[in-house]
């Protein structure tokens, strides 16, 4: 029987990161586990404009505006957010990992993985270290330290940094 049966790894697309997903990868093709490949995203504009100027995520195409909402930029698959997922798909499967999912999730990045490893049941998150050990990161907060302090599940911590 194996001890992990679901693994979520977050990913922005960064070369630490993308470390990150393939040692979640590696665990995830020995324990026979499913892996959750995600990636936060800042929500695209509601009908009315925007509260905040448009990041380098957002795909707005006005066509599909009235009909599709929130979701229109799903769309483009060209989207920044969906070539970052697929890149670590590619990655994942690369090492080995044969069960991959993967989730574009709204909002910031540890609120998204939180909210993603109660949703899924997650019994492991991988995350990678970039900001654990940085003057910002122990002032401000890190995605690693953040998430270990708000979920009650095993953490895996990866050295990215080179």
């Amino acid at each position: 029987m194996s001890t992990y049966r679901t693994i979520v790894v977050g990913t922005d697309g960064s070369d630490s990161s993308l470390r990150a997903v393939d040692r979640a990868a590696m665990i995830a093709a020995q324990e026979g586990a499913k892996l959750i490949v995600a990636s936060a995203h800042q929500p695209v504009a509601e009908k009315g404009g925007w509260s905040r100027p448009p990041s380098p995520d957002h795909v707005v195409d006005t066509r599909a505006e009235d009909s599709l909402k929130r979701e229109g930029y799903r769309m483009h698959g060209a989207a920044p957010v969906y070539e970052i997922l697929q890149t670590a798909r590619d990655r994942a499967k690369a090492a080995g990992a044969s069960d991959i999912v993967e989730r574009a999730i709204e909002g910031a990045p540890v609120e998204a993985l939180v909210k993603l490893a109660k949703e899924v049941d997650a019994d492991l998150i991988v995350v990678g270290d970039i900001g654990l050990n940085s003057v910002a990161g122990r002032l401000l907060g890190s995605v690693p330290a953040d998430v270990a302090r708000r979920v009650r599940v095993d953490i895996l911590i990866v050295h990215t940094a080179d």
